[in-house]
């Protein structure tokens, strides 16, 4: 939705149907948002149950908002003759459909992607499971942990037992969610040349390891005759205690060495050839290490973030949570935005990171309340005041007034 003097964003024309709940698909479907897709978030009559996960004013938790601003709300009962008339008639309108249920959850309804394609052969069907749509593992229940656990996600988080961890945030739920809004796209834009419709699937598992595979699998790429294991990535990066706090710094080539050096005013180190490669980095390591730590021990994270800037070298200060958002860098590209939320006030969520100097993306909005904006959504197919209140007689419709 564009307001006055606002300009469209990418995806603006573009209808999405978002049967998806918790965060893959909600996420996903909230980029498109942002870039200028109309999506109608469509609940059952409990709703999302990210709805009351973690802090919430009502029905709105901060998760949900971050997942599904944007959205039109509209909750109905599928199972009912109502409910299945109205969604049939939503697809048929559609360009794309979202979901991430178990394989064969939508064919039970009476929606799987044939019958699907056969309301509006022109539809992206998006499809978001765990493990995928067959297989071994198709019908286990899946949140974000199993799959950091089954795709080595977790293997990379070694404490200092061995023992395999847990990244503390649903990496594999996000990555799944950004893999899918791209993948839509992709959809669209073949459809736009040929016309053609298609179903996109997407497993968090393949999302997942895809993910991880750059650095997180590197030993074990190559099949014929493989060179010697080199360090665990995550082996060679560490945080770096400091006067107040911790910052992180990195070298991977030699002008950073010698920027990180110069910026802790040592260029004794700085000039010393024999830290001018990795393998002479890696090989004299107890010769500078112990020196840069007590350099960086010594300073506060102000006093270090000068000689980052100063010198160029890689770095930047530890923000805890609550500290991120006031970050110089966060606060001058304007991540932050606050979104209004009426009732429950402003609610501040990050911005759409891609900046497109022509099309521009935003925050497309509050996001909705349980079945919001159902007596609009249901107009807009065609249906009179009287068919709603008789969806809602029906115990079809959810969520409005009759």
């Amino acid at each position: 939705m564009t307001g006055a003097g606002q300009v469209a964003g990418p995806l603006a024309g573009i209808r999405i149907i978002d049967l998806s709940q918790i965060v893959s698909g909600p996420m996903a479907t909230t980029i498109l948002a942002d870039q200028g897709a109309d999506v109608i978030k469509v609940e059952s009559p409990g709703g999302d149950p990210v709805r009351r996960m973690g802090p919430a004013k009502g029905d709105l938790s901060a998760m949900f908002i971050a997942v599904n601003r944007g959205k039109q709300g509209l909750s109905i009962d599928v199972k009912s003759g109502g409910g299945r008339a109205i969604l049939e008639r939503l697809i048929a309108g559609a360009d794309v459909v979202v979901d991430n249920f178990r394989p064969g959850t939508m064919d039970r309804l009476g929606f799987g992607h044939d019958r699907c394609r056969a309301l509006n052969p022109r539809l992206i069907y998006a499809a978001i499971t765990g493990f995928g749509t067959d297989g071994p593992y198709a019908n286990i229940r899946v949140y974000d942990p199993v799959v950091q656990a089954v795709s080595g996600i977790a293997a990379t988080q070694i404490d200092g037992a061995g023992r395999a961890s847990l990244v503390r945030t649903l990496v594999a739920d996000k990555v799944t969610a950004v893999t899918m809004a791209q993948a839509i796209t992709a959809a669209l834009f073949h459809r736009e040349r040929t016309g053609e419709g298609q179903r996109v699937d997407v497993a968090m598992l393949d999302a997942a390891m895809a993910f991880n595979w750059p650095e997180g699998m590197y030993n074990h790429s190559f099949r014929d005759d493989p060179p010697p294991p080199y360090p665990e990535y995550g082996a060679l990066a560490r945080l770096w205690p400091c006067a107040d706090g911790q910052v992180a710094i990195g070298m991977m080539q030699d002008i950073e060495f010698i920027a990180l050096a110069r910026s802790l005013g040592r260029d004794d180190l700085a000039g010393d050839t024999r830290f001018h490669s990795v393998g002479g980095r890696m090989a004299h390591r107890e010769e500078w290490a112990p020196a840069i730590a007590a350099e960086i021990a010594a300073r506060t994270k102000d006093e270090l973030m000068a000689g980052f800037i100063r010198e160029g070298a890689v770095g930047g200060r530890v923000n805890g949570c609550a500290e991120a958002a006031d970050d110089p860098q966060v606060v001058h590209n304007r991540i932050v935005v606050a979104i209004d939320h009426g009732s429950a006030g402003r609610v501040d969520n990050a911005r759409p990171p891609a900046r497109f100097s022509a099309t521009p993306a935003a925050v497309a909005g509050p996001a909705p309340h349980l079945g919001e904006h159902g007596t609009a959504v249901l107009m807009a197919l065609g249906y009179d005041a009287d068919a709603i209140a008789a969806f809602l007689a029906a115990g079809a419709v959810f969520g409005i007034e009759g």
